[in-house]
């Protein structure tokens, strides 16, 4: 086939280069796990974009999640163009910040109060501080694989041996900050356990993707995030959910209403802001009440509760409320289901060692013989095979997450017709490998 032009994006870069370290603004999207270069983004539609030299791809990154509506959804640019013409920040309070956490937490049973702030980065680093300030204690558990944000006490790699203290995975974290985050493995609630026995009176709270995006999708299996939840309970430690990828992906009520959870602590974020900067935190009353300005514990943000990221939020919230009665989340899970099982098909079929975890609307193709239940299995992918797979899929106009341990996402916007062109490009580029 003849390769596509992308001579517009490819000056782009090499002219962002010399502005932005690696030429983009978060490093992912700089292409250098698949061994690309970036497409430069003029525009999208439901599930389609057009990049700047005019291609169209079928989108399966949907920005990474947010978009669940699809790009550009009918009602969000007017409601966006009322709100920008009376202003796009005040620092101030303003009634729609009230109606969309009345809105969260009517769909989010576990959190009784709620925080807006930007960014899940922040949500994430802000209910790390406030399990602190509220235990009174200094370590935190994580999962290996599992990502939080950027911020220094979660960008944290395993240690040597069972309960031993987390190693920076970045450098800039210092190794006493590091060293306060214990990691054990997703789905083995026995080493979990262990590390309660080792270190429990220490421990200030427990944080996990209820179903792990980040490594690739990895679901949870049966009792552990019952187990995560019992164990914090017993030792006197909050039990905080990332839901920044699975809240309002999986259910109105997130993951945790799919597997009954009821954590301390919820972070949200990516469709809780419609596509714009917008993430929250919130969870019982008694912890959250200990936040500023009513308790010790500082948070700030003079952007948080931005107009502009409250009206896109309370779009898609109300929106995903007004339509989830009516059946929305089995119609997504069940377009997940024909996309993953078709890429498992033609794997099999093209005699491509390969295996698919999908939960809902959210899938990875693994090229790995699986399965894959934690990041140690994760980590056998082939990911030079992913990055040529990944090439050949965007040549034909598909346009998947450029790296192996990312999700893909189907949105409202994907039809039948979209999927389908999907899977036969995916044929012919497991064809080509």
């Amino acid at each position: 086939m003849t390769a596509p032009d992308t001579s517009r994006s490819r000056a782009l870069f090499s002219k962002a280069e010399k502005l932005m370290p690696g030429g983009v603004n978060s490093p992912v999207r700089a292409c250098l796990s698949v061994g690309g270069s970036p497409r430069f983004i003029e525009s999208g539609k439901g599930c389609r974009l057009t990049d700047a030299d005019g291609n169209e791809l079928v989108d399966f990154v949907c920005s990474w999640g947010p978009l669940i509506f699809g790009h550009a959804p009918e009602g969000l640019t007017e409601a966006l163009a009322t709100v920008s013409l009376k202003g796009a920040s005040f620092g101030a309070p303003t009634e729609r910040e009230v109606e969309l956490s009345e809105l969260l937490i009517s769909c989010v049973p576990s959190m009784e109060m709620v925080r807006l702030v930007n960014s899940g980065t922040e949500a994430c680093m802000s209910a790390i501080r406030l399990a602190r300030g509220f235990t009174g204690r200094d370590l935190i558990v994580k999962f290996s694989g599992c990502y939080h944000g950027h911020a220094d006490s979660l960008l944290v790699a395993a240690g040597s041996g069972l309960a031993t203290f987390g190693v920076p995975s970045s450098k800039g974290v210092p190794e006493a900050l590091a060293a306060l985050t214990l990691t054990c493995p997703y789905n083995d609630p026995g080493s979990l356990a262990k590390i309660f026995e080792l270190k429990g009176k220490e421990i200030a709270a427990v944080i996990v993707e209820p179903v792990a995006g980040n490594m690739g999708v990895v679901a949870p299996e049966p009792g552990f995030l019952a187990a995560i939840s019992d164990l914090c309970t017993e030792n006197g430690a909050l039990f905080i959910c990332d839901e920044v990828i699975t809240g309002f992906r999986l259910g109105l009520g997130g993951a945790q209403e799919l597997y009954g959870l009821k954590p301390d602590l919820t972070v949200l974020g990516k469709i809780a802001g419609g596509g714009l900067p917008l993430a929250a935190f919130g969870g019982r009353r008694e912890v959250m009440e200990r936040l500023s300005p009513l308790g010790g514990v500082y948070q700030a943000g003079t952007l948080s509760g931005n107009p502009l990221a409250v009206a896109a939020g309370l779009h898609a919230v109300r929106r995903l409320a007004e339509e989830a009665p009516k059946g929305l989340y089995g119609k997504l899970a069940s377009k997940g289901a024909r996309w993953a099982s078709g890429l498992a098909e033609l794997a099999s079929e093209k005699g491509v060692k390969a295996c698919v975890n999908a939960v809902g609307s959210m899938g990875t193709l693994f090229f790995a013989e699986g399965p894959v239940k934690d990041f140690e299995s994760a980590s056998k992918s082939d990911t030079k095979l992913y990055a040529r797979f990944w090439g050949l899929m965007l040549e034909r106009g598909v346009y998947l997450a450029p790296s192996q341990f990312e999700c893909s996402f189907v949105s409202a916007a994907h039809g039948d017709t979209d999927i389908d062109f999907a899977l036969k490009m995916a044929g012919e580029s497991l064809a080509a490998l």
